[in-house]
């Protein structure tokens, strides 16, 4: 039986264009099912919801180092300056902010600031409990409110009235900061944000009210069933993971057939690591040209 889903009529008409490079974890467990579960395999038995089990563990596994499974949202940031994470939402890879070139500027985490959880107190500074005795807790800490209510470009502008802005002659030290002064890490005049992950909602600073943001994050590929699929690059890989997930479970393995088991995953993943770097020979061509530019120091 073909392995196409569809005819190129329907395929070019629908919205599944792609879905070739990629393999379900249903067609994952029936495959592993056939090839290493039998009397005669490797493992003598094994039941479906155990392999199911251990096929998504290792989807979530592959996620988050081998497969490129980085998504991308972009949404308009409304006046309040916060927005709910992603609902498969793992880890951001990369936050930016589009401009009117359609360019991406990237924003960068602030680590001057965070999002604690904000405690009810009454007048006297008492914590207030709810009737089964539990702190009430407020909608959003002052800590965030203040860091939306700043902007951080206009906090990169010094204020020439200070008296460390100024000469000893009377003028402006244009040079302050400039060459020693400056950290690395806040070397950026683009805005920042913060995430509060028990909340599950990013807050960002005022300069990007009413702008477009692009958020990559990286997913687990679990949320939906319709998720749960794999690049065909990482298939094997997919196959001996779970292969060495279930021996390793199970009692009386001899240790040799383990060890085997691991070796051979770690070769799938290598190979799957290769294979999905999607290296180019015309595009590396193209970069190393720029080797041969001198660097001044």
């Amino acid at each position: 039986m073909a392995l196409a889903q569809f005819t190129p009529k329907e395929y070019y008409n629908s919205k599944n264009q792609g879905y070739y490079q990629f393999i379900t974890i249903d067609d994952i467990i029936s495959n592993f099912l056939v090839s290493y579960v039998g009397d005669d395999k490797i493992i003598k038995s094994a039941k479906r919801t155990e392999i199911a089990y251990h096929a998504q563990r290792t989807l979530q596994e592959l996620s988050y180092d081998t497969i490129d499974n980085v998504k991308s949202i972009e949404i308009e940031i409304p006046p309040s300056l916060s927005f709910p994470l992603p609902h498969d939402f793992v880890s951001y890879v990369r936050i930016t902010c589009l401009d009117d070139n359609g360019l991406e500027r990237p924003l960068k985490p602030t680590n001057n600031t965070t999002a604690p959880t904000p405690f009810l107190q009454d007048q006297d500074y008492n914590l207030l409990y709810d009737d089964q005795g539990n702190v009430l807790l407020g909608k959003e800490s002052e800590a965030s409110k203040r860091f939306k209510a700043q902007n951080d470009n206009a906090t990169g502008t010094p204020d020439l009235s200070d008296t460390k802005y100024l000469e000893e002659g009377g003028g402006i030290n244009v040079d302050f900061g400039k060459r020693y002064g400056i950290n690395p890490q806040d070397a950026n005049r683009n805005d920042t944000f913060i995430i509060d992950q028990p909340r599950g909602v990013i807050s960002f600073s005022s300069g990007v009210k009413n702008k477009i943001i692009i958020i990559k994050y990286v997913s687990d590929g679990l949320n939906v069933d319709g998720d749960m699929k794999i690049h065909k690059f990482a298939e094997e890989a997919m196959y001996k993971s779970i292969a060495l997930a279930i021996m390793s479970a199970k009692a009386n393995i001899p240790e040799y057939q383990v060890n085997r088991l691991k070796k051979e995953k770690k070769a799938t993943m290598r190979s799957a690591k290769i294979r999905l770097a999607n290296i180019n020979m015309e595009d590396l061509t193209q970069t190393m040209r720029g080797k041969s530019k001198q660097i001044k120091h």
